[in-house]
């Protein structure tokens, strides 16, 4: 059986953030656009996803 990535049951929210993006922007690049274009707090626990071309 191979082993799957998936978040955790409890997480109170996910959002997918569907833009294509550069992932050469790493955690940091990552958590401006998420302040900066969906006006939330990176840190309070939700789950982001992220799309590349």
């Amino acid at each position: 059986m191979q082993p799957t990535l998936r978040p955790a049951a409890h997480l109170p929210q996910v959002f997918l953030y569907c833009d294509p993006i550069d992932f050469c922007k790493s955690h940091r690049g990552l958590s401006t656009l998420i302040e900066a274009d969906l006006g939330h707090n990176p840190f309070n626990g939700q789950l982001y996803v992220f799309t590349n071309k």
